[in-house]
């Protein structure tokens, strides 16, 4: 199982990540998130890592916008979390996450058409683009769900206890994780290392 760890604002909670074993860490450049990291931010951290792939999430940003800070911070993937068409992704220089809201905008057909390498299901909640801690019916989600052809990681109130019932539910490419790893609304290392534990304990 991969997993992604979002809403990266520090080296040490970033570092922690990586070392810990996460796949992907995530800078958030939505500037309406309470997540958001600056591009020049987001730079100096990405500096420091070794191994682990970057990705930036951006939310109905122009597409000259995404491209510039995904040159600037070293992007290995871009996150569209908005309502980006096809057109808009088939300009980013970057590999695309494709973001879905389940109950939403969310169709397994679209899903396989859209020019993304991986696609991300995460939570409906009306009036929010993600990142709200709130998981979605997995259950009646899951057969839909395992209509999409492509990778999948499955976002929207993940933790470590409950991340191995999303890994017997979904058999998905891997999870993303956020406020599952936050304390005070910071991320905590010691929450990292116990998400990562739980993970490979359910591998």
């Amino acid at each position: 199982m991969r997993v992604k760890m979002c809403g990266m604002k520090t080296l040490a909670a970033a570092r922690a990540a990586e070392e810990a074993g996460a796949d992907y860490v995530g800078f958030i450049f939505a500037e309406g998130s309470r997540r958001y990291v600056a591009p020049e931010t987001a730079r100096e951290i990405a500096r420091e890592l070794r191994h682990v792939k970057k990705v930036g999430v951006f939310v109905d940003a122009p597409m000259d916008a995404v491209n510039d800070i995904a040159a600037l911070v070293g992007l290995d993937y871009v996150q569209l979390h908005g309502h980006e068409t096809a057109d808009m992704a088939l300009r980013a220089a970057c590999p695309v996450i494709k973001a879905y809201r389940y109950g939403d905008d969310f169709d397994a057909a679209a899903a396989n058409a859209y020019p993304a390498e991986i696609i991300l299901v995460d939570s409906y909640v009306a009036g929010a683009a993600g990142g709200t801690g709130t998981a979605f019916g997995w259950q009646e989600a899951a057969r839909e769900i395992a209509r999409v052809t492509k990778p999948v990681l499955i976002a929207g109130g993940i933790t470590a206890e409950n991340v191995g019932e999303a890994g017997a539910v979904f058999h998905s490419f891997g999870v993303d994780v956020s406020g599952g790893l936050e304390e005070d609304g910071e991320k905590s290392e010691a929450k990292i290392r116990a998400f990562m534990a739980a993970v490979c304990a359910c591998d």
